[in-house]
């Protein structure tokens, strides 16, 4: 025997020993009984006839051991045995035998010993096949009802009651749910619901412009790389390469920039600036208590409160902390710096509820103040002998000034009328006609609490 032999064996009378050890435990026996056992065995194997010694001469010690192991489980198991508590509970460890004596018999076979495969095909490999396809029945059998099995009509109705929290969440599941829950018809929903209040037309061209600008880099990119792929073609073209090159771009599974869902979460993020209308500006400066501002606004999540940038012609003011009721859509399209057409002079009669633009000078925006239409002074204000309405002039009054103030009366021709005012007093500007009675409330509950002078 050469030393690598010597050494081989070495190794493998060592890893007997340590199943011997293994088997010894598991069966609640010492592990010299155990040993006995096993060599009684070996010993029946050498007194054979010489006919068949050379056959057990060619099995490998392992193989022997193996057969020990089991004449040993089963005198084991016999009836004739008596188990103790402790012993009958070693049984459980026998997933943990099979575990660490397949590992064992893999190291073997990684060495060289490839003769114990013909021996472990039929009493391990086949059981385990057919332990996982009795496994895989079972699964099927067992396995739960899918959500993309439902109707379509329920599937529907259970996505159209997610928040849109769980609609990202349920976006997430797999392929078929993403391309669902993105769905316009679904996030239309939840945008009217939050954002209605605040969005308008202006603020819809704001999102516009918004995804104009993120498309325009990429389109600039995409531009550049086929410009020095065609480059690149020219000097060498390889047309196998052209489709997969002009193929690249943004991945399919991303998020449609213009997608109603992706509107939402921007307004939500606070990464888009959008133009609404806030109430008593500068948290209820007095300069500013009954009236409505435009300003650009951004959401704070962690508040659920907004901030405000007003005043893009002049100086620039900045307000935190505002909430959701002091801010409304701009009720009529109309850019902060130009003149509204009042429609309504010849409709408007004592009693009306009014907003009228109003600015200090006329480097600064317009702003839309509270007031409603009072009776001439040559009218008694008796409403079946009232004829103010038929009169060219209107009086606008702002009760919210005391009767001596210089603020608390205009008079207008509803004929003319233009941009009217002073340096002093202010300019007027056009007229709008409240007729929406929550749109009146909402105006009342900014009343100030005393006359301002």
């Amino acid at each position: 025997m050469n030393f690598a032999e010597k050494n081989y064996s070495t190794f493998l009378w060592a890893e007997e020993r340590k199943l011997l050890s293994l088997f010894s435990y598991i069966y609640g026996c010492d592990h010299h009984s155990f040993v006995c056992n096993w060599y009684i065995i070996l010993s029946a194997f050498a007194l054979m006839p010489n006919s068949i010694n050379p056959f057990v001469n060619s099995l490998s010690p392992m193989l022997l051991f193996f057969i020990s192991c089991f004449s040993f489980i089963l005198l084991s198991n016999s009836p004739l045995k008596p188990l103790l508590p402790w012993e009958s509970e070693t049984r459980l460890l026998s997933p943990w035998f099979w575990r660490e004596l397949w590992s064992f018999l893999v190291s073997c076979i990684r060495k060289g010993r490839l003769g114990i495969i013909s021996f472990l095909q039929v009493p391990f490999v086949f059981p385990l096949k057919m332990t996982i396809s009795s496994k895989v029945v079972n699964a099927e059998e067992e396995e739960d009802v899918s959500l993309l099995d439902l109707p379509e009509l329920a599937l529907e109705c259970i996505l159209q009651r997610l928040s849109p929290s769980g609609l990202c969440s349920m976006a997430r599941v797999c392929t078929s749910l993403r391309d669902r829950c993105r769905s316009d018809h679904l996030w239309e929903k939840h945008m009217k619901q939050k954002w209605g209040r605040v969005i308008g037309p202006a603020a819809y061209r704001e999102w516009q412009w918004h995804i104009a600008s993120r498309k325009r880099p990429s389109l600039l990119k995409k531009c550049n790389k086929r410009g020095l792929f065609r480059s690149l073609f020219s000097v060498c073209p390889l047309s196998w390469i052209r489709p997969k090159l002009e193929s690249s771009g943004e991945p399919s599974c991303s998020l449609s920039v213009d997608s109603i869902k992706a509107w939402y979460l921007s307004l939500e993020s606070g990464k888009l600036w959008f133009p609404a209308q806030v109430y008593n500006r500068e948290n209820g400066h007095l300069g500013f208590v009954m009236s409505c501002y435009d300003a650009l606004l951004s959401y704070d999540s962690r508040t659920d409160t907004f901030r405000a940038r007003y005043s893009p012609q002049g100086p620039q003011t900045i307000e935190e902390n505002i909430p959701w009721h002091r801010l409304r859509a701009p009720p009529i399209d109309v850019p902060p710096h130009v003149l509204h057409v009042s429609d309504c002079l010849n409709d408007l009669k004592p009693g009306d509820h009014i907003e009228i633009q109003w600015r200090k000078n006329k480097e600064l925006p317009y702003g839309w103040w509270y007031g409603i239409i009072s009776h001439l002074e040559t009218c008694n204000g008796n409403e079946n002998h009232c004829c103010c309405h038929n009169n060219d002039m209107l009086i606008l009054e702002f009760n919210q000034y005391s009767p001596g103030s210089q603020w608390r009366r205009v008079v207008i021709n509803r004929k003319n009328h233009q941009e009217e005012g002073n340096g002093a007093d202010g300019f007027y500007g056009g007229i709008r006609k409240i007729c929406n009675k929550e749109e009146i409330s909402i105006w009342k509950s900014f009343w100030p609490t005393q006359v301002l002078q």
